[in-house]
């Protein structure tokens, strides 16, 4: 046991802490038996084994990427060890439930959680302790995978798992579109089928690895980069024409709200991610945009009916974009920590004097305001989800087209330096008044270009709605997303705002995933799914220097 001695234990303990802490977290909070019979693949495995599997698996791989070059076997030991030790705790844990009231403390360890945690089986803790050493050796050896083949592999994995997770949904559209038959053969019992998923595993793991290793873009004629372009732009704009009639009603719905909160996204991605002022009190705009298209359009008591939806579109602009002028006067001085508190003030004004007798006569109240119509085309109303999507991506390619435009600007390097630094920026002839203002007002338009169409879509409005967490949504998708990044934007919405929506059956545990996943982002990426590459530079910026030395 001497070649013990060379290996690097000093982060296992904690390692070794933290995984079993999360195991039985997962366990005790009820987690493991709410999805015990949540499979994800039929009659393979279920949610609540990738629960209290998962995070032994993660940091044996955190454990085993740890070794040096050239001794892998090393993180081997390490990701055994860890899985030991996690097994340890985990059949010391089903032993307490089994022969002392634990219950009468954690009301959640049951004896159908026990029932979970061992497989059902008689071997009871043994059958969990060699789970939980061979998900740590999974993890381990996932670890001495080259770069290409685990990237590919955790790829096919994930796209799996999420398919797994929304069959019930696509079981629905696949029996719309091709019937039940084809429908049954994928999916059933709101899971997939095991051979389908290994088909599908198998498929997406390939065309990951062919396109990591550069395959992909060789078969075929070779393009020159504008047709490319011209191609890609294409394919996807014809997709995004045809797809409510592949989504149906619902889906189509969930993609509307998520380009609601891409089009908020796309505004905080300037003030945020481009020009560097942190904004608390966004959702202000979004209510503004909402409640100046009520009162234009209501045909209630508080409207004034007559109005059109697209006349008074860009009223509703102009107007969110003057609040953000407005609020952008007063705080031009203002940096950091300092401007986050006054926005987020500002926005809590504005819900307060929505909420407020004062305004009461002018826009509701507590009541709000209802009655709003729906836009028209012609003599048709656009009521159903899939005519209100169009809308909303005629807004979102518009907003796109800006954002583009404008960061590539001369505007947008403005923006950028000072995001950088102030002083210098000022130092170089920067006028930080009128850029600061005009990254307020820009991105408080798009928030209200946003709201206008919510309080439309809608149909009615209330206080109740813009609260706080609109804000700290926003800002959280384009920072999980990626800062400054568009696309990162749209990857941000689609996973804060559409998976939440898509997966109703864990919003018991929706704000634990959601404060899980912050954290590990910041924690393993800060720089966001798809980053911009001037952030992910300054992000990595010591790490290459680091490297470099």
């Amino acid at each position: 046991m001497s070649f013990l001695k060379n290996l690097d234990l000093r982060k296992l303990p904690m390692q070794l802490l933290v995984a079993s802490i999360i195991t039985l977290s997962v366990s005790a909070i009820g987690m493991v038996e709410l999805f015990g019979g949540r499979f994800v693949i039929t009659g393979l495995f279920t949610m609540a084994q990738i629960l209290f599997l998962g995070p032994t698996a993660f940091f044996a791989y955190r454990a085993a990427q740890e070794a040096p070059a050239g001794k892998k076997w090393q993180g081997m030991i390490k990701a055994l060890l860890l899985g030991v030790g996690v097994g340890l705790v985990m059949v010391v844990f089903v032993w307490l439930a089994q022969n002392l009231d634990v219950r009468s403390i954690f009301i959640n360890i049951s004896p159908r959680l026990i029932n979970i945690l061992t497989f059902e089986h008689a071997g009871g803790a043994t059958t969990l302790f060699i789970a939980l050493v061979l998900s740590a050796l999974a993890g381990g050896a996932l670890a001495l995978v080259p770069d290409k083949l685990r990237n590919a592999l955790l790829v096919g994995a994930g796209v799996t798992l999420l398919v797994g997770l929304l069959s019930e949904i696509l079981a629905e559209r696949l029996r719309s579109l091709f019937g039940s038959q084809l429908s049954s053969a994928i999916i059933a019992s709101k899971a997939l089928q095991v051979v389908p998923a290994a088909v599908l595993f198998l498929l997406v793991a390939g065309i990951s690895y062919m396109r990591q290793s550069g395959r992909i873009g060789k078969v075929g004629p070779t393009l020159k980069p504008s047709q490319t372009k011209i191609v890609r732009t294409a394919l996807i704009s014809l997709l995004l024409l045809v797809l409510p009639m592949l989504l149906g009603s619902y889906l189509t719905e969930v993609t509307n709200n998520i380009g609601l909160f891409f089009l908020m996204g796309l505004g905080l991605n300037i003030v945020v991610g481009l020009a560097g002022l942190l904004d608390l009190g966004y959702v202000a705009f979004f209510a503004i945009g909402a409640y100046t298209m009520a009162a234009l359009t209501s045909t209630g008591h508080l409207g004034l009916a007559g109005i059109s939806f697209w006349v008074a579109l860009p009223i509703c602009v102009a107007v969110a974009a003057m609040a953000g002028f407005i609020l952008g006067m007063p705080v031009l001085r203002m940096r950091g920590d300092y401007l986050a508190i006054v926005t987020l003030g500002f926005g809590e004004i504005i819900r307060i004097l929505a909420l407020s007798d004062l305004m009461k006569p002018y826009i509701g109240g507590a009541q709000g305001i209802l009655n709003i119509p729906k836009p028209m085309v012609g003599e048709l109303a656009l009521i159903r989800p899939e005519q209100m999507y169009y809308v909303i991506l005629i807004g979102v390619a518009i907003a796109m087209f800006m954002s583009t435009r404008v960061r590539d600007s001369q505007i947008g390097r403005r923006w950028m330096a000072m995001r950088e630094d102030e002083d210098v920026a000022e130092a170089m002839g920067i006028n930080l008044v009128n850029t600061k203002l005009l990254a307020f007002t820009i991105g408080a338009g798009f928030s209200g270009l946003a709201g206008a169409i919510f309080a439309s879509k809608l149909g009615s409005i209330f206080p109740h709605s813009f609260n706080l967490l609109i804000s700290i949504n926003v800002l959280s998708l384009i920072i999980v997303g990626g800062l400054g990044s568009i696309p990162g934007t749209l990857v941000g919405a689609i996973i804060l705002v559409g998976l939440p929506e898509l997966l109703r059956e864990f919003a018991e545990f929706r704000w634990l995933a959601y404060g899980v996943l912050l954290v590990t982002m910041m924690l393993n990426r800060p720089e966001g799914f798809i980053p911009s590459e001037v952030i992910k530079r300054e992000l990595h910026a010591g790490d290459e220097a680091e490297q470099a030395g």
